[in-house]
């Protein structure tokens, strides 16, 4: 009776080690973390290249070219979202002075996920920027350009 209560221990924590590892990186992760708040604020910030879209934080935000009206095309391609990550909101984003409330929206994406968009299109950071860096506006990447955009929703290039 001793023994089969050791043993059903053994396979129980066994079991608990499998599935940390597996949460904890074993398994890779169906989707990179994007960057997210309870409603977030999309701004518009002055640059060299002009006024452009942003984050509340100041990352520049970018729209992909191959994307197409309210659809998150790099979500399709293996390795996009880890190097552009799609900008979401739990809740309705908020436009910051000069940013268009009217063009701000969401769209579903994997999960429970709303991946922010402008104009109709889906907004993303790029992971290696940091707040007002614009040298990445203009990268071609995963077939694509990945552009600023401005307060009318017009690419900056």
């Amino acid at each position: 009776m001793r023994i089969r209560g050791v043993l059903w221990l053994a396979a129980a924590a066994g079991a608990a080690a499998v599935i940390g590892v597996a949460s904890a990186g074993g398994a890779p992760a169906a989707r990179p973390a994007a960057r997210a708040a309870a409603a977030t604020k999309v701004e518009l910030r002055h640059t060299h290249l002009g006024s452009i879209l942003t984050s509340a934080s100041g990352l520049t935000l970018y729209e992909f070219t191959r994307d197409r009206h309210d659809e998150d095309s790099c979500a399709k391609i293996a390795g996009c979202l880890r190097e552009w990550p799609a900008l979401v909101s739990a809740g309705r984003p908020s436009a910051g002075a000069g940013v268009k409330a009217s063009l701000l929206s969401t769209v579903g994406i994997a999960g429970d996920a709303r991946q922010v968009t402008y104009a109709g299109h889906p907004l993303y950071t790029f992971a290696d920027d940091t707040p007002g860096e614009v040298s990445y506006v203009g990268e071609r990447e995963f077939g694509g350009a990945w552009d600023a955009l401005a307060a009318s929703g017009a690419a900056v290039k």
